[in-house]
């Protein structure tokens, strides 16, 4: 092998990039409050940001969720790197609603790129020995960048002048950072084309792979479903019924879900992956239960302990989700399948959360939170349940 390719990044370099690029896609989660401050607009109008975000993520999946697979990993993650820059830029800019929109609808786009090309080039990246720990990477990478967002935000917001300006120069700076890591990575696709025309796939996926990508997408649906509660919703319910102004607190509650869920990843080759789907159901529907408990009581520590066993609960099930699907998956559909399991996952992150919104105008934010629960219960336990009664093979 020659010396210079040695010594180029590897899968961990690559796993870096994904975290930064997903990390501003949670960014404004804590400065929700501030906005509605400043520009005056509803509950519901958050999280129909919040989905606005979701749906170009969806939008860019379907479109060219494959694109990688043939332009290859490297352009592609330097694209994200681009849109994600220009997303920052527009919350730097932003004197109202329109560009915090089109802020978002960046963010998604890049998200979109991200999911299936980072996810496959971490891998790809990885030795014939380190397959295992470059799953673990790119699955921790995907969380603990959702994660570290509004960790990021909610510190320097609280702790720092300009609550609506710093944290996208600081994430300005990563972007920059990631896209020279980025430039550096080996191309993992041989031969890729230039400027490929984008073949729009659908949430079509191989025949083979039916077995294994059915009872994995449910729970991947359900188990988003929580982290779309939390990140759209949970600051707005600290704030507002249990009194809890501190944006810092409030970034670190939504970060508490993706650490337990980059924990609950960790334990999955403990459990085994086909075991860990059903189970990690399990611990997520009971995480839930918790969580309802804490909007009944409007208790802060009760929220922390569901958002801490729910993200454990979606972290075990998530990683076995993407570990059998992208294991299954024939290497020349790779990244479009797996930009087709993460439809379906960011479909949970968006849709009963807008749901939420609606909910909360018409009965109050409790009351909505209470509905939403139940209804993802009963997804996870359903998920949980056909998991275990017909493992994917």
């Amino acid at each position: 092998m020659n010396p210079h390719v040695r010594r180029r990044p590897g899968y961990l370099a690559a796993a870096a990039v994904f975290a930064v690029g997903m990390a501003g896609t949670t960014l404004p989660t804590p400065l929700y409050g501030l906005y509605q401050e400043q520009i005056g607009f509803s509950e519901l109008m958050v999280t129909v940001v919040f989905a606005v975000y979701a749906v170009a993520v969806i939008t860019v999946l379907l479109v060219a969720g494959n694109y990688s697979d043939e332009a290859g990993r490297r352009p592609v993650l330097l694209g994200a790197m681009a849109l994600s820059a220009a997303s920052a830029g527009c919350f730097l800019l932003q004197n109202g609603l329109p560009l915090l929109f089109v802020g978002r609808l960046l963010s998604g786009c890049a998200a979109g790129l991200l999911s299936g090309a980072a996810t496959a080039a971490v891998i790809e990246l990885a030795g014939p020995g380190q397959k295992a720990r470059a799953g673990f990477a790119a699955t921790a990478a995907n969380m603990g960048g959702l994660g570290c967002g509004p960790l990021l935000s909610g510190l320097l917001a609280q702790y720092t002048p300009g609550p609506l300006v710093l944290p996208f120069w600081v994430h300005l700076g990563l972007v920059g950072a990631a896209a020279g890591i980025t430039w550096l990575l080996p191309e993992t696709v041989p031969e890729p084309k230039r400027w490929p025309r984008p073949k729009p796939q659908g949430v079509s996926v191989p025949p083979e792979m039916k077995g294994v990508f059915t009872p994995t997408s449910l729970a991947a649906f359900a188990g988003f479903s929580l982290l779309g509660l939390f990140t759209a919703v949970a600051p707005s319910f600290a704030a507002r019924t249990l009194g809890v102004h501190n944006l810092a607190v409030s970034g670190a509650v939504v970060f508490s879900v993706f650490l337990a869920s980059t924990v609950g990843q960790s334990l999955t080759p403990r459990v085994g992956a086909r075991l860990a789907l059903p189970v990690g159901c399990g611990i997520l529907v009971v995480g839930l239960l918790l969580v309802a408990s804490s909007l009944i009581t409007e208790s802060l520590p009760l929220l922390v302990l569901g958002a801490l066993c729910g993200g454990t609960g979606q972290g075990l099930a998530f990683r076995a989700a993407l570990t059998l699907v992208s294991g299954a998956a024939p290497a020349r559909h790779r990244g479009g399948t797996i930009s087709a399991f993460f439809v379906v996952a960011y479909a949970g992150i968006s849709l009963p959360v807008v749901g939420v919104g609606a909910m909360a105008t018409w009965l109050g934010l409790r009351p909505a939170g209470l509905i939403f629960t139940g209804c993802v219960m009963l997804l996870a336990a359903g998920a949980g349940t056909y998991a275990a009664l017909r493992p994917p093979r």
